[in-house]
């Protein structure tokens, strides 16, 4: 399956719900995908660190 901006989201938002105590629409998805994506220059998100993953995914929480 080749990696884009499409399966990136798919990701994204698969890990923010996997725990089932936050929604996509918690966060913003968009913003979180537009970080990584300039933060490793492409779509294969699985090389991101865990811990690096909720650092920035928390930033993005909609309050």
């Amino acid at each position: 399956m080749p990696v884009t901006r499409e399966s990136a989201t798919v990701y994204v938002i698969s890990a923010l719900e996997s725990k089932g105590t936050a929604t996509r629409d918690d966060f913003d998805v968009a913003g979180i995908v537009a970080t990584f994506r300039d933060l490793i220059d492409g779509w294969d998100f699985r090389l991101l660190e865990r811990e690096t993953f909720w650092q920035i995914a928390s930033t993005y929480l909609r309050t």
